[in-house]
This record gives C-alpha cells, structure tokens and sequence, in this order.
C-alpha cells in the first residue's frame, strides 16, 4: 500500500474551566420550592419523575415543578431563569 495515511489524535483538548461555588444549601425543603432539571440524557427525566413521586407521597411539603432542558448538554436561559426566579433548590438530572 503506497501512499500517505493521516492520523488523527482522538485525545483533544479540554475546554477550560472556570471553578464556580456549589449553591448554598437550604436547611428544610419542607414549605419550599424545589425545581427537578431534565438534562435530557440517559433516563433523566424517568428518574426525576419517580423522585418527584416520592417527594409527593413522603413529603408533601416540599412543592416539586419538573422541567426538561430543550436540548441535551445545551443551556436553556428560559429555563435557567424560571429557575433562579422561582425556585428555592434545584436537582439537576442528567443520566443515570
């Protein structure tokens, strides 16, 4: 076989991150609002939804909104802000 053969390196390069605080925790749910976040991938949203189930029936204190990203691994600023403007905490799904 004569001729060239070019080769590709799989690895890539890491986007840089930039570290960040986790959020500060809330000390009850109880009479909260508390978002569950869809990501979109991998089973996510059943998850949730049995999550969600659960917070009903053993807590019903704590009101749950489930909402699903528009699109995997993308943000969603319509989303974000309902979040920041509504909710006390949020879980955010995104596989399992």
């Amino acid at each position: 076989m004569a001729g060239k053969l070019t080769v590709h390196d799989p690895r890539g390069y890491a986007p840089k991150v930039e570290a960040r605080r986790l959020a500060q925790s809330v000390d009850t749910l109880d009479g909260r609002s508390l978002y569950l976040v869809d990501g979109r991938f991998n089973g996510a949203g059943a998850f949730l939804e049995e999550v969600q189930a659960w917070l009903g029936q053993h807590m019903p204190g704590v009101k749950t909104r489930l909402i699903r990203w528009r699109e995997p691994f993308d943000d969603d600023p319509e989303a974000s802000e309902e979040i920041r403007a509504n909710a006390d905490a949020a879980i955010l799904g995104v596989g399992i």
